[in-house]
């Protein structure tokens, strides 16, 4: 066990109460600003494999990126008795986490052994001063998704399994797959999202019960926007709202000469009634450009910031780009 806690300040009734303009229409202004095209923050990082972005998440305390990409083919790791083709990755759930600084220079990194897609990335921080990242975890052999969540404390050069000795594991919708979580640590919340019988939802919970693993929800629905049959690319959570990321890489069907099918959902809070959707024309120029990952900051640089991976097979690099929310 970890031992963090909660860095919010949520309980069950602050949360309903934190939630209880939820369902207004947002001002006309504040649609427009998180509308707009993001406007780059950081252009062509390389991360340490060759493999796309899935997601990323900032530790502003310690001034840090981190992001999650899928283990390519040939790498062996330790421990490993043969080299692995990209597939079986993908399906065994193996990922490489990597440690940024804030400019985009690589610092280092750790592996993820059978966690999951790598679809969603979040960093918890204690009063204490601790820090804890938020994965899925436990891959479904035959998908690669996982069945769970857990958190843990990054340890450069380290691999992980799924029964490591330090690991904290949840699993909130037994029997589900496709697990993942965002957290407002601010307010005290964790949004999970998670898939059972084909059918993907989202849960809001409390953090310091959901750590206690007391899994009764504030809040469950049906993922919004599921009907259009975009790829799932990333999620955040702030305040009165949730925020969503669909979309594919240029493509058949998708052409780069359209600007591309990225969606941008802003969700309203417990209960997702309120739902506005926007065709995001971020930087439409990228080459092979694919949407993937969501994060908000709060500070002098505050926002929500959107992850695209571009750039030829074996040359793949990420660019973030930032929303005034």
């Amino acid at each position: 066990m970890l031992g963090l806690g909660a860095a919010g300040v949520g309980v069950a009734l602050a949360g309903g109460q934190a939630f209880a303009a939820a369902g207004a229409v947002p001002q006309r202004q504040a649609e427009l600003r998180w509308s707009e095209p993001g406007k780059v923050w950081l252009r062509g990082v390389r991360l340490h494999h060759s493999t796309v972005l899935q997601s990323f998440a900032f530790d502003e305390r310690n001034r840090l990126i981190y992001a999650l990409q899928v283990i390519p083919s040939g790498r062996r790791l330790p421990g490993e008795s043969r080299t692995y083709s990209h597939d079986e990755r993908v399906r065994s759930g193996d990922l490489c986490l990597n440690r940024l600084a804030m400019d985009g220079t690589r610092l280092d990194h750790m592996y993820l052994k059978g966690f999951g897609h790598g679809t969603t990335v979040a960093v918890e921080r204690a009063p204490s001063g601790g820090t804890a990242l938020w994965t899925e975890w436990d891959a479904k052999p035959s998908s690669g998704y996982g069945r769970g969540v857990c958190r843990f404390r990054y340890t450069a050069g380290k691999v992980l399994t799924g029964n490591s000795a330090g690991l904290d594991t949840f699993r909130p919708q037994p029997g589900s797959i496709n697990n993942n979580a965002a957290l407002d640590t601010a307010h005290g919340h964790l949004l999970l999202r998670y898939r059972r019988s084909g059918l993907p939802r989202y849960a809001l919970y409390d953090l310091d019960r959901f750590t206690a693993r007391d899994f009764r929800p504030l809040a469950d629905f049906p993922q919004p926007g599921a009907e259009s049959g975009l790829p799932f690319q990333g999620m955040a959570l702030h305040g009165a709202y949730a925020y969503q990321l669909l979309g594919s890489a240029y493509g058949p069907g998708n052409p780069r000469e359209g600007g591309g099918n990225t969606r941008l959902f802003r969700i309203g809070m417990p209960d997702g009634r309120y739902v506005s959707e926007r065709l995001d024309r971020t930087d439409p120029g990228l080459g092979r450009r694919e949407p993937e990952g969501l994060a908000v900051r709060a500070g002098r640089n505050g926002g929500l910031y959107m992850g695209f991976a571009h750039g030829p097979a074996g040359g793949r690099r990420l660019s973030l780009y930032r929303k005034t929310l």
